[in-house]
């Protein structure tokens, strides 16, 4: 049996109000825990409730408990794409929106769409639903969040490439962590109710080892904390905000300190996880956060187009994470780092140690070391990338 933690927004969650519709995320950590059940069992329950719900995607994996739950929900057809050669089966976003149900389910919220399809993710199908004013229920694992790629690497060994961005998390109403014991769910695997015996086998040696199991629930568990932190900080601030707008104008008070975080872009590949470590620096502060990259002001026909695609796409990287991006200018980057820091009281600045492309080069080979001698008074972070140990 799976348990569940609850993170809420402020307000209880009211399906089928009108407005744009509200997010509700069943969080696991791996395949088998009961996201999927779940997600069917509170279709059910809202279905008995009289709501107008309907099941937009759902991906039976041939487990029998599972299917079973899904009886008697209207399932809404999937739609039927052409691709080299094949055909594949996605969800049928036009045609949940000409049923226009009060709430929606969807399995699987970090899938990728088949090329040429109307959006690159699933996730994003989603927010076109949300938009039309349709709460939608859906579920993910926890290696599938953006910001933990780098960590999910570190545990598993695998780079995971189809992610959701935090930002999308944290607009949920709800969070729901749907749990289970690594013990429980390596039973399941053997009893065969997750995947085929063959299949199985072939899991429990590569990612369903006890030790990967364990790591990836501990993440799980305090992405879920952090969830409950930030909706209960959300909601005391809202009950505060009255009694601040009736104190005096007059009284002094001191002044918190806000951070703001500096992520420095170049074109190497560590800037990928530098700009994940900022973001989610940044979400457990509170902290804006800045993406900035620093072209020369002199030679700049000189970089090489690969290394401006680089950094261009690095930018791109960050702002889908919602992080603002700069571009600065100026032939000293560490002076123009450290200047855009001042003007926009920056408190902490990361750089990633591997800073070798020819793009850090034109401003010399001690980067790191300039701006930690001209940036005495804001903290400044240097991150490696960590080989995975086997």
């Amino acid at each position: 049996m799976s348990s569940s933690i609850h993170t809420n927004r402020a307000g209880e969650q009211d399906y089928g109000q009108s407005g744009r519709g509200q997010l509700k995320v069943l969080l696991g950590y791996a395949a088998g825990v009961g996201k999927t059940y779940r997600m069917l069992e509170e279709a059910q329950q809202l279905k008995r409730q009289g709501k107008d719900i309907v099941v937009g995607y759902f991906e039976p994996h041939g487990r029998k408990d599972t299917i079973a739950k899904s009886d008697g929900l209207e399932i809404i057809s999937r739609r039927v794409v052409a691709y080299r050669g094949g055909t594949f089966e996605e969800m049928d976003t036009t045609a949940i929106l000409s049923r226009q149900p009060a709430i929606c389910v969807v399995d699987e919220l970090a899938h990728s769409n088949v090329p040429g399809s109307e959006r690159t993710k699933r996730w994003e199908d989603v927010q076109v639903l949300l938009a039309a004013g349709i709460d939608v229920i859906t579920n993910m694992n926890i290696q599938h969040l953006e910001s933990l790629n780098d960590q999910v690497l570190q545990i598993t060994g695998i780079r995971v490439r189809e992610t959701v961005p935090d930002w999308f998390v944290k607009s949920a109403a709800e969070v729901v962590m749907v749990d289970a014991t690594t013990g429980a769910l390596l039973n399941r695997l053997r009893r065969g109710d997750i995947y085929a015996p063959e299949k199985a086998q072939r899991a429990m040696e590569n990612f369903f080892k006890e030790s990967t199991l364990t790591a990836l629930r501990e993440l799980a568990l305090r992405q879920a904390a952090h969830e409950l932190e930030l909706r209960e900080t959300a909601r005391t601030s809202a009950e505060r905000q009255p009694q601040q707008e009736l104190s005096s104008a007059s009284a002094s008070s001191p002044v918190a300190t806000i951070d703001r975080i500096l992520i420095y872009v170049s074109a190497d590949v560590s800037t990928a996880m530098l700009i994940r470590r900022g973001r989610r620096m940044a979400d457990y502060l509170g902290a804006d956060c800045f993406a900035v990259s620093v072209v020369p002001l002199r030679d700049k026909a000189s970089l090489p187009t690969q290394d401006r695609n680089a950094v261009e796409k690095h930018l791109s990287f960050a702002r889908n994470l919602h992080v603002e991006t700069r571009i600065l200018e100026g032939d000293d980057a560490a002076e123009a780092i450290v200047d855009f820091a001042r003007r926009n009281q920056i408190t902490q600045i990361l750089l990633s140690r591997c800073d070798r492309s020819s793009w850090n080069r034109m401003f010399g080979t001690d980067l790191i070391l300039r701006v930690v001698r001209k940036a005495k008074d804001i903290r400044v972070i240097i991150v490696a990338e960590r080989k995975r140990s086997n």
